[in-house]
């Protein structure tokens, strides 16, 4: 999910407080993340899959983020901006988690339950089109309106990869296509806390030299 310039939250927070459909929509895009991501961690874990940890922890991420958002409505952007920057160290510790998990599984490399890495798969991939389809008219407007739609197209795609490599799992026997998936998955993941964090610091260094004038 993409930050909001001012606040590092997903979505148009100016559109989501005038617009009530967007922000229904919103608040269906965060029941869908933060449940199903709960649900796929313990799925990931059942599995024995990285790919499914990673990917739930980007469920969770962007759940959590959307959810910030909304409640941020009506805030000050000082509050906002620093709502952020908790939020940037949050993904950026699971992010490093993540990957820290994934190289200690590389060096005992036992495969997943293919199986079941790629049902859930398959079930992240139809929470994510529902997502995307649900913000599918809200995709025309500014760049945060149309990022929040491209960032739910974009997560299905990854879903595309986890099953992929579920079904390379099942073909190999080895447990490389998880790990593999697993690591492009943090990868963005530190990429959106990095980006969230960048943000939230420069707004705190644009309202700090306002507040000192």
């Amino acid at each position: 999910m993409s930050n909001d310039s001012n606040c590092g939250c997903t979505g148009d927070t100016v559109r989501a407080e005038r617009d009530p459909a967007y922000r229904r929509a919103l608040w269906i895009v965060v029941i869908l993340n933060l449940g199903f991501g709960a649900i796929e961690i313990v799925g990931g874990f059942i599995a024995n899959s990285q790919a499914l940890k990673a990917d739930s922890l980007d469920f969770i991420g962007d759940g959590t983020i959307t959810l910030a958002g909304l409640l941020a409505i009506g805030w000050t952007a000082l509050a906002r901006a620093r709502i952020a920057l908790v939020q940037g160290l949050f993904l950026l510790m699971l992010g490093i988690g993540v990957v820290g998990v994934a190289l200690w599984r590389a060096l005992t490399a036992v495969p997943p339950e293919a199986e079941l890495m790629g049902g859930i798969g398959v079930a992240a991939l139809l929470v994510n089109l529902t997502s995307a389809a649900v913000l599918s008219r809200f995709r025309e407007g500014d760049a945060n309106v149309r990022a929040v739609w491209l960032f739910s197209r974009n997560d299905a795609i990854a879903n595309v990869a986890v099953i992929i490599a579920a079904g390379l799992v099942a073909w190999t026997g080895r447990a490389w296509p998880d790990l593999a998936v697993a690591a492009v998955i943090a990868a963005i993941f530190l990429h959106s806390a990095f980006e969230i964090l960048r943000s939230a610091r420069t707004e705190l260094r644009e309202l700090s030299t306002v507040a000192g004038q």
